[in-house]
Formats: structure tokens, C-alpha cells, sequence
């Protein structure tokens, strides 16, 4: 893909898009879209690759996902408004899968955020999951690329939320420090001061927000500590044909 860029000075851009319902402005030109769900459904994807799982079907409505319950290899997972959906054994939670022997499953997962970031941006030349797990991992691939790159958050119900926003900085942060990737969009340069912000503590981003009330109340600590906590994981998962599977020596992208 040939890059777009006014400035001289780098070949490729690097974006940051704040809410996926601003992806149609942000899609065109883009060839790789990392989509980011901080809390907590990309983490918990990563850690479920991490434990052997197979594949990831990632399916935009409780409905679809239903139809997958009782099949043999199948765990079937779905989260709404932070809470396990009845009738569901798993929600979105990365500790849900730590510890386990998931080799040879499959997951089906849908949630409040995370999975319908994925399903909008399934037409992307390339789609890989981020999330502070593997931020130097994913980080390390994304300057390897050749390629413009969108940081899509998927935000909460709509709306900007801090934790995805400040992943995107520190990823763009990094790429911005290659040389060979540049921005032009004021959203870009507002995630990356919100990295600079917080990136001395990630923890602290959430202590001013007033989610934190409904993460408490929900007793979710543990969760966010664990997904706050950087480069836990080496592991890229990838969308492949409408399934996410673990990337496995993906070439460089001319």
C-alpha cells in the first residue's frame, strides 16, 4: 500500500482513532487495524492464546454466540456492561482463562465493546488484537510493518474511555520514535500526551475516573490490575477469515 503522508520525513502514518464509530473517518489509507479493549476483552483474548486455546471467534450479538453452547471444543464466553450474561459459564475476564489447559478449544466470544470494534473493522487488510499484555510485542511487529496503521479503541459503550486511549499513545509513542512513521491527526497527538501522563503508573489512569465506582462495585480489581500490568505476553493474536488465531512468524508486510 502506498503510503499517504504530507511530510517528507517519515514514509508511514500512525492514527489513533478514539471511538469506533469515527472509523469510517479514520479507515481510508489504513492497511493494518489494531483494535484495543483494554478492559477487558482484548486482554483476555491474549491470555486465552497464552493458554493454548486454539482459535477466537469473536461474533457481535449473545445470539450467535448461544448457538455455539453444548458443542464439543467450544467455550463459549459473553459479557455485557461488565457482567457474565446469563446462561454463560465466562464473560470477558483474562483470569477466567489464566491457569487453564485450553489446548485443541475454541472460544466464542462476544462483548460489550471489544468484539464490535473487531466485527466493524473485519474488512481491514490486516487486523491484530493489543492490549498492555503485549504492548512490546505488538509494538516490536507494528515498526517491522511497512504499512499505515490505525490504534483503534474500542472505548466504552460509544464513548472515549482513558485506558484504550492511553494504550494507543504508548504504542504510537513508540512507532513515532522509530522515524519511520509519522501523524496528522490531532487525535494522535492527544493519546500520546495522555501516554506521557500516565505512563509512569497505569494503575493511577483509572483513579479519576468515575467508571472505577462500577468496577469496584462489580469486584474487579483483580482484573484491572492484571490487564494494566505491561508485557505479560509475547502473544499476537490475528484475524484470519472471520477467526482469531495466534500469530505465528507473520512476514513483513511490503
Amino acid at each position: 500500500m502506498k503510503p499517504v503522508s504530507n511530510q517528507p520525513d517519515y514514509k508511514y502514518r500512525v492514527e489513533v482513532c478514539f471511538l469506533p464509530g469515527q472509523y469510517p473517518l479514520y479507515a481510508k489509507d489504513m492497511g493494518i487495524v489494531v483494535v484495543i479493549d483494554v478492559l477487558r476483552a482484548t486482554s483476555a483474548m491474549v491470555t486465552a492464546f497464552d493458554h493454548g486455546v486454539d482459535r477466537i471467534i469473536p461474533v457481535a450479538t449473545i445470539e450467535e454466540a448461544t448457538q455455539y453452547i453444548g458443542l464439543p471444543g467450544y467455550i463459549v464466553a459473553a459479557e455485557r456492561n461488565g457482567e457474565v450474561v446469563d446462561g454463560f459459564q465466562y464473560g470477558n475476564s483474562p483470569l477466567a482463562f489464566k491457569g487453564q489447559d485450553l489446548r485443541g478449544k475454541t472460544i466464542v466470544i462476544t462483548t460489550t465493546n471489544g468484539t464490535r470494534a473487531i466485527n466493524l473493522a473485519r474488512n481491514a487488510r490486516q487486523l491484530v488484537v493489543g492490549a498492555f499484555l503485549n504492548m512490546t510485542a505488538l509494538s516490536e511487529w507494528l515498526v517491522k510493518q511497512n504499512d499505515n496503521i490505525l490504534l483503534l479503541c474500542s472505548g466504552w459503550r460509544d464513548k472515549f474511555n482513558l485506558e484504550d486511549s492511553i494504550f494507543a499513545g504508548a504504542v504510537m509513542d513508540r512507532l513515532l520514535e522509530s522515524g519511520k512513521f509519522g501523524v496528522e491527526e490531532d487525535s494522535s497527538i492527544a493519546a500520546k500526551y495522555l501516554y506521557l501522563a500516565a505512563r509512569e503508573n497505569f494503575l493511577s489512569l483509572l483513579k479519576a475516573a468515575p467508571r472505577r465506582r462500577r468496577l469496584e462495585q462489580l469486584k474487579l480489581q483483580d482484573d484491572v490490575k492484571f490487564c494494566l500490568t505491561p508485557d505479560q505476553s509475547s502473544m499476537i493474536p490475528v484475524l484470519r477469515d472471520g477467526v482469531l488465531v495466534p500469530m505465528v512468524h507473520e512476514p513483513v508486510n511490503t
